[in-house]
């Protein structure tokens, strides 16, 4: 059935370019060539466990202790022709490689890479690779306010590989399509994911609520769905909150061949951002995070568990640079950490130093 939603999607697309198709050389002949568009980034960090072990890092990125450590150097490309669009996001160093675990083992790895048309009717197509729509954080260190990662972040998409539609109807956004399983650019299989996302905001721009989901099979005995909401509010000149909650649900096929029960883990988190100056602020991240099946932090453990992660970053500014001391405490119901002498304990404690450059 999903194979005959994609090649009906597939085949109105194509009907729908063609009928496009007569109006595009007048509208690219009559646009003026929009120039090729450059931005980058780079980031850099040190991270001291008071454990004085890297074992304690759970979260994605930061995979190291008592060491300089280079994040990620991006360039991306952007250049639109009339309706036509083109973008390609490369990443070089240790942070891309992570990014792009499903690929061949480099440091240097495509974080996105698309095209796109933009119908009359106010749709745009994208086909390719992007970063996925699903959660608060992203994967470019100037872009977050915290350097370490969520959990959330963490054992969840990175990117897709597909196509999709959005529109915009008011203030209201919609967006579906089809994908890959999760973080496979290439994938060696007839499974596909649907994705989606609805966005509302309010009539000032202060209020922004985005409903994020996808779910598919990911082999013949294996299923996932994930929905997520991430809501941001502007509510003062120097004051501001991001709330993201998500939960992700895996079901398998037993022996008689049926699905069984839903295995589920969760999260929700909250970023409280203080901007007293306009080269300083603060940002408070607390996430509580629920693995009760064991699927990640906690396999292993019987019943699973659960943590909670706090975390403290300050950003001071120079131009487009941007330090970010931080500190991060974590508390779980389990002993998943270890502690200076290598025996096992419920929490951990981190400072970390990053520093992140864009342009």
């Amino acid at each position: 059935m999903l194979q005959k939603i994609l090649f009906t999607g597939m085949a109105s697309l194509c009907l729908l370019v063609t009928a496009a198709a007569q109006g595009t050389a007048a509208d690219t002949s009559a646009t003026t060539t929009n120039p090729i568009k450059f931005s980058g980034s780079a980031d850099i960090y040190y991270r001291y466990d008071f454990a004085k072990t890297a074992a304690n890092n759970r979260t994605s990125f930061t995979n190291s202790h008592n060491d300089f450590e280079l994040g990620m150097a991006s360039l991306k490309v952007e250049h639109t022709l009339g309706k036509v669009g083109f973008l390609a996001d490369i990443g070089f160093g240790r942070r891309a490689e992570e990014f792009s675990y499903t690929d061949e083992s480099t440091r240097l790895a495509i974080k996105q890479f698309n095209l796109s048309y933009a119908f009359s009717n106010g749709i745009k197509v994208t086909a390719g690779n992007w970063a996925t729509h699903v959660g608060y954080e992203l994967v470019d260190a100037y872009l977050n306010r915290n350097y370490s990662m969520s959990y959330m972040f963490s054992y969840g998409p990175f990117s897709h590989t597909g196509i999709k539609a959005e529109k915009t109807f008011g203030r209201v956004g919609a967006m579906i399509g089809m994908a890959n399983p999760t973080d496979f650019k290439s994938f060696d299989g007839n499974e596909k994911y649907i994705i989606g996302q609805l966005s509302t905001a309010s009539a000032d721009e202060k209020v922004k609520v985005y409903l994020n989901y996808q779910g598919g099979k990911f082999n013949d005995s294996s299923r996932v769905k994930q929905v997520d909401i991430v809501l941001t509010a502007a509510l003062a000149d120097k004051f501001s909150l991001g709330l993201n909650g998500t939960a992700a649900s895996y079901q398998f096929m037993d022996a008689e061949e049926d699905f069984g029960d839903m295995n589920t883990w969760w999260g929700t988190a909250v970023y409280l951002n203080f901007d007293p100056k306009e080269w300083f602020g603060m940002t408070l991240r607390s996430e509580y995070f629920s693995d009760s099946k064991g699927l990640n932090v906690f396999g292993g453990y019987a019943d699973g568990g659960s943590l909670v992660a706090t975390t403290l970053s300050l950003n001071f500014k120079a131009g487009n640079l941007t330090f970010i001391p931080e500190l991060r405490f974590e508390k779980a119901s389990e002993d998943v950490f270890v502690d200076a002498d290598a025996a096992p304990t419920n929490q951990a404690i981190v400072g970390l130093f990053g520093v992140s450059y864009n342009f």
